[in-house]
């Protein structure tokens, strides 16, 4: 019987498909220097290159999204460190594996030889799981490398992340995507021609991702044999593939990239922008009704009163998307994205409310003053509830000058701050206009 770390060697995989090697296993780097992408890595003078160089492995964490080289680089340390590589899936192992591996460890040890303890996916262990590592890291048995495409700060317990350095890998470029193409091209493509169209297609769908394009490049290089096809364009690419949506996490860090992304967009008065996210996170499968949830919230947050007509338009989109379902409903997100994105904005409201909120907070339980108590009862008019106050409608103007409507002792504060943009204008203007009347008022003497 083969252990968990068995199947991760390249023999087992060999036999557990007749032999059969894929594109991306056939083109996975041998050195450094054969790695595509990370340049802020291993470049020379990076970081990684020069722990590498040092000849002192040390745990690490690489994080990043699938397919950019997290394997690869911990397969390389223990190549370059002549380290026995174990390797862990945290989401096929258990505690049953990660005893094999110490006790795997154990041995190396008493061999003279390092080992280097890879965990695949390590967000998906559990705390426990996690600290089990902690003593055969501290004491040196292990050098641990982690990968996880989520953010370590959150996923990754303190204690394991302390002795542990992270290493942020990145989506490759355009040219680096492309780089790899032609070294697939040269080593497994032999006989097909991509054109321009064929090869800009592949690379988008693959978003980034080194492995996903490789595996796509086997894709068509099979149907193209089937085809007895050699030349290969966009139309051939498109007819081949299965829909492909590109990356895309909806519990990761990808998502609330994209969503953050897209409110600052609005924010920033881009609708080009804002559309364009707003597809984006369509495309990668996100629920149309979480993003009408965060419409209706960027209309109260970010337009508020100087477009009251946002927060309309953003809940008659909310509750289109629920009548007509995808994809027709889409389309009136759509519009509402892009009417917040040009709508005068003002976070005046908001400010406000969570100023008082802030305030509330801290300060004491303030009673309500007398005047503006409600005396349902000849007691509590008695009492003095509701005495004194004065009913706006019967002041001049409708506006009870000098007025005020705080606890007693309690000084007025002018949270709300109206900008000087759409609606608010106006409001502002009045504001300021009611403020003048309770000045008059109260250097006549008549108010609180």
């Amino acid at each position: 019987m083969c252990s968990v770390t068995d199947l991760f060697s390249s023999a087992s995989v060999d036999e557990a498909v007749g032999g059969f090697v894929p594109l991306a296993e056939q083109l996975r780097p041998k050195t450094l220097d054969d790695v595509v992408g990370q340049t802020h890595l291993l470049g020379v003078g990076k970081p990684l290159r020069l722990a590498f160089e040092a000849g002192q492995p040390h745990s690490m964490i690489f994080w990043g999204p699938p397919g950019v080289g997290k394997t690869t680089l911990a397969r390389l340390m223990a190549d370059a460190f002549e380290a026995d590589f174990i390797a862990l899936s945290a989401v096929l192992s258990g505690v049953k594996e990660i005893r094999e591996s110490i006790a795997r460890a154990e041995v190396n040890k008493s061999l003279g030889r390092r080992t280097i303890l890879f965990v695949d996916e390590v967000h998906r262990f559990n705390k426990s799981q996690q600290d089990a590592f902690l003593p055969f890291v501290e004491s040196g048995l292990v050098t641990f490398v982690g990968a996880t495409t989520e953010n370590p700060s959150f996923e990754v317990n303190s204690a394991l992340l302390s002795r542990a350095s992270v290493y942020t890998l990145q989506s490759l470029s355009e040219a680096e995507m492309g780089l790899l193409f032609d070294r697939a091209a040269a080593a497994a493509l032999e006989g097909l021609s991509f054109d321009e169209d064929a090869r800009g297609r592949l690379c988008g769908v693959a978003d980034g991702d080194a492995r996903k394009l490789l595996n796509l490049l086997e894709q068509i290089r099979t149907a193209a044999q089937t085809t007895k096809r050699s030349a290969i364009d966009g139309d051939f690419v498109n007819g081949t593939l299965a829909q492909q949506l590109r990356r895309f996490d909806k519990g990761g860090d990808a998502f609330y990239d994209q969503i953050s992304a897209l409110h600052k967009s609005v924010r920033g008065s881009d609708p080009d922008a804002a559309l364009y996210w707003y597809c984006r996170m369509i495309d990668g499968g996100a629920d149309p009704r979480y993003l009408a949830r965060r419409i209706v919230r960027m209309a109260w947050e970010d337009i508020g009163l100087a477009d009251p007509r946002a927060a309309d338009m953003a809940i008659a989109a909310a509750e289109t998307y629920e009548r007509l379902g995808s994809p027709e409903g889409e389309l009136a997100l759509a519009n509402a994205v892009v009417y917040l994105a040009v709508a005068a904005k003002s976070n005046a409201a908001y400010n406000a409310y969570n100023a008082v909120r802030a305030f509330i907070a801290e300060d004491g339980s303030r009673p309500v003053p007398l005047h503006l108590r409600n005396a349902p009862t000849k007691l509590m008019k008695e009492m003095g509830f509701g005495k004194e106050y004065r009913y706006a409608h019967d002041e001049d103007g409708g506006y009870a000058a000098g007025e005020s409507y705080f606890p007693d002792g309690m000084p007025e504060t002018r949270w709300y701050q109206p900008v000087a943009r759409g609606l608010e204008t106006k409001i502002g203007e009045k504001l300021a206009h009611l403020r003048a009347l309770d000045a008059e008022a109260r250097k006549k003497g008549r108010g609180r």
